[in-house]
């Protein structure tokens, strides 16, 4: 690897903060992509008896483990940027894959260089403009390549123009090469350093290493009981009048989605029954996916490995996640961008000895808008009033709820049918029900799917297969959650003012009455005939 990716602009000299430099901790912030809770061992679901993160279970077991941890808007860049600003993606601009936040905007990484920290962003960037609140950085170029990573670093040319690339290579491998080379040779140390430390993987298509071609290989995958039945979930709006649109909404694990679908992709016999072929493309799907995880738990062995020897892993506030979560054939649903469960939840741990109590959980509800200003409070470093969320340090610490901490999760996906025909949605999650409002246009406000309602009774009904949305018993609910979500929308800004049409279109069918439902059915006609034309 070239030196000249280690020199460094001038260091900032004046440090914030209350806390001494040498008693700060570092920070640690590993992201994958598209990892999502139920590939881990720690969270307890189908597939934890496989044992695919050993090495990040650690987390769980020396740190804590948070249940109710949500991204508000389950897609790449989005989360990023929500992450880096503090802020949700009606206010920093980023609504989908087109958004950028330039270096004056990065203000996560902007504080803590201020506050006299080293800063590295280290693997996937997915944000288009320069990491150039980083002191270093060596990041893919949009979505990168899982062999012969390129990646674009500082140097004599103009961003994106200084290049490396790493041939023969795995890109997990090479984004950990990278981050040992910094902590052992461009790491000032006489600061802490903020480390933000990205991978590609598990993103699709799940281009593992061939070292774990035979990891699995015989082991038949736990299935989701959601992929076979859930003659109950959906609406109008995922579904179609009388079902009609099932093929239309949301790319498929099996035939379902004749578009795209799991059956084609990985080229399943097309003698087989559509059960025997969903059952093989699903266990071919797991298995690149758990190979792609795999070969990031054990790059972090090596990295917490050197972390130990170096007598570093108790004094850096280490924090794992992914950008958001994944539906691993749950619904019979691939990719994420849904307010489903699997998509919404984002896994996260923190470790640090030092202050958080061992093998300790949460069920406290934190946005990934509250990520920036929980490090920043480890750092000592108050949280800049531009940023909207707010630090859980405390409840890392105590294990308890704040008064006044938020009760409600807020969820905006605005690429209307892009890529896996998801429609936009808006909605609430509380610690017990989830509230969705598929309102079915694009940015213009044109209808194209029919809007509809979902509520879900997560207290009985976790894998969310029972719409209880027209059910006379959850009347009150619905009317509760109405309300709350009006209030949370106004209280995060989210006013519409950045799509006017669109919110013409969510309040026209806010109520949801007959009129509403009769044209929602008319719609739903309309689109199957444009799919059929």
């Amino acid at each position: 690897m070239p030196r000249s990716i280690f020199a460094f602009i001038p260091l900032i000299l004046f440090v914030a903060g209350s806390l001494p430099a040498d008693e700060r901790p570092n920070i640690l912030f590993i992201m994958s992509d598209d990892h999502t809770s139920q590939a881990f061992g720690c969270y307890g679901s189908r597939l934890a008896k496989l044992n695919p993160t050993p090495t990040i279970d650690r987390l769980a077991k020396e740190g804590m483990l948070f249940e109710n941890a949500f991204c508000t808007n389950s897609i790449c860049t989005p989360s990023r940027a929500c992450i880096l600003t503090g802020q949700y993606a009606h206010i920093n601009g980023v609504h989908d894959l087109g958004g950028k936040i330039e270096s004056k905007r990065q203000y996560l990484a902007l504080e803590m260089r201020q506050a006299g920290y080293h800063t590295a962003m280290i693997g996937k960037w997915h944000l288009k403009e320069e990491p150039g609140a980083f002191e270093f950085y060596s990041v893919l170029p949009g979505q990168g390549k899982y062999f012969d990573p390129v990646f674009r670093v500082q140097g004599a040319k103009k961003w994106p123009n200084n290049t490396i690339q790493f041939k023969g290579m795995h890109s997990s491998d090479a984004i950990t090469n990278q981050t040992l080379r910094w902590l052992k040779e461009g790491w000032d140390h006489k600061r802490p350093f903020f480390l933000m430390h990205h991978y590609k993987a598990p993103h699709d298509f799940f281009e593992y290493a061939p070292r774990y071609a035979d990891y699995l290989a015989d082991v038949k995958i736990p299935e989701p009981a959601n992929l076979w039945k859930q003659p109950a979930f959906g609406s109008l709006a995922t579904r179609g009048a009388n079902d009609e649109l099932l093929p239309h909404i949301g790319t498929s694990i099996g035939r379902r989605n004749p578009r795209r679908n799991y059956v084609k992709h990985y080229k399943i016999d097309s003698k087989l029954s559509d059960e025997d072929a969903q059952r093989a493309a699903y266990n071919v799907y797991l298995k690149h996916y758990l190979r792609c995880v795999k070969g990031v738990d054990d790059n972090l062995a090596r990295l917490f490995g050197h972390l130990e020897e170096t007598g570093q892993m108790d004094n850096t506030v280490i924090i794992y996640t992914g950008d958001q979560g994944f539906m691993l054939g749950e619904h019979d649903y691939m990719d994420k961008r849904w307010m489903y469960e699997e998509s919404q939840r984002m896994p996260l741990l923190i470790r640090y000895p030092k202050s958080i109590p061992a093998g300790s959980r949460t069920g406290t509800i934190v946005e990934n808008v509250d990520f920036g200003p929980t490090m920043l409070d480890f750092a000592g470093v108050k949280t800049p009033s531009v940023m909207q969320g707010r630090s859980f340090r405390s409840i890392c610490e105590s294990g308890q709820e704040p008064a006044g901490w938020k009760q409600e999760a807020y969820y905006r996906y605005w690429m209307h049918m892009a890529h896996h025909d998801n429609p936009g949605h808006v909605g609430i999650r509380t610690k017990t029900h989830k509230l969705i409002f598929y309102y079915g246009c694009d940015y213009k406000g044109q209808q194209q799917t029919p809007p509809g309602w979902e509520l879900y009774d997560l207290a009985k009904d976790p894998t969310e297969v029972v719409n209880q949305y027209d059910n006379p018993a959850y009347a009150d609910v619905v009317t509760d959650l109405k309300t709350r979500l009006a209030a949370l929308r106004t209280r995060v800004g989210d006013t519409g003012q950045d799509f006017p049409a669109v919110e013409a279109v969510i309040q026209e069918f806010w109520d949801y009455d007959q009129d509403d439902r009769k044209k929602a059915e008319e719609i739903s006609h309309t689109y199957l005939r444009s799919r059929s034309q």
